[in-house]
């Protein structure tokens, strides 16, 4: 009979975060551990996990994916005196940026201020989507798949968004989008109306980033759940003669396909996260 194996603990170890890293022909490696850093009575740990080793390494793809970009195009203008336009890699990514800056920025926060943002925007789309694919290959971990790197990622959107309103707008202006007071008010009732709307507002600035930060940990965690869940189907009915075969190749199928789906939600999930921090930042260049 097929041994089952412990399904809720594969999915666990392939999506939580860990002191180590199996890598192939080699198999567990752990990582260092350092002394914790104390601040007061608050204890800081350090130590490289995982899922930071992978954000290493997002960082460096979306680095040598701008460096290969920009020796292509060194390349190509040395070899056509410069006219023309770009090929390959460099044309690829022309169209990435354009379509981020024009489309996404632009579009969003306004031609003044947006093309100033197209740089975070684009940083930030590339990197997630670096994350959220280093998570569908072997022996990989999906760091955006955490909620410690979603957060940190929305708190930057956050400052971005509530940095800008305030160059934007303003000292007196910004307190504005905080102390609302409804056109047409006077008197007691524009107070009152003021003191109700501060928490709402307040409320709403925390609200953005925290939905920017669940959405993407959902989203890159349901679907390594899904296949795993999937796999572990083969295991449970292995003792059964004559429908083993076709419960597994009806798993292998639909793993196949969320497979499949995961790499689209991994490029969709990236362009979501830019696109409403776009959005966000564009609404904070206009008063209220």
């Amino acid at each position: 009979m097929m041994q089952a194996p412990d399904i809720g603990g594969m999915i666990f170890a392939h999506t939580s975060d860990a002191h180590a890293l199996e890598l192939p022909f080699v198999g567990h490696v752990a990582l260092p551990r350092w002394e914790p850093l104390h601040i007061g009575r608050l204890a800081i740990d350090l130590s490289p996990t995982k899922h930071v080793v992978f954000l290493l390494v997002a960082a460096f793809l979306v680095w040598l994916t701008m460096w290969l970009t920009g020796r292509a195009l060194q390349r190509q203008r040395a070899q056509g005196g410069g006219g023309g336009a770009p090929k390959g890699l460099a044309n690829m990514m022309e169209a990435v940026v354009l379509f981020v800056r024009n489309d996404v920025a632009i579009a969003n926060i306004g031609r003044r201020r947006g093309a100033a943002f197209a740089p975070y925007i684009l940083t930030l789309f590339w990197f997630i989507l670096y994350c959220n694919l280093l998570g569908l290959v072997p022996f990989g971990a999906t760091a955006t798949g955490n909620l410690a790197v979603t957060g940190a990622l929305a708190l930057t959107a956050l400052a971005t968004i509530e940095i800008s309103g305030m160059v934007a707008l303003g000292p007196k202006g910004y307190l504005k989008t905080i102390a609302f007071v409804p056109p047409g008010t006077t008197g007691v009732t524009a107070v009152l109306l003021t003191l109700i709307m501060i928490p709402v507002e307040l409320i709403g600035k925390i609200v953005k980033p925290f939905a920017l930060m669940l959405r993407l940990f959902a989203n890159m965690t349901a679907g390594h759940f899904v296949i795993l869940s999937l796999m572990g189907i083969i295991f449970i009915f292995g003792h059964l003669a004559v429908f083993r075969w076709v419960i597994a190749g009806g798993s292998v199928a639909f793993m196949l396909f969320m497979y499949a789906l995961e790499l689209l939600v991994a490029f969709l999930q990236a362009y979501i996260f830019a696109l409403l921090t776009s959005v966000f930042i564009g609404l904070m260049q206009h008063e209220h």
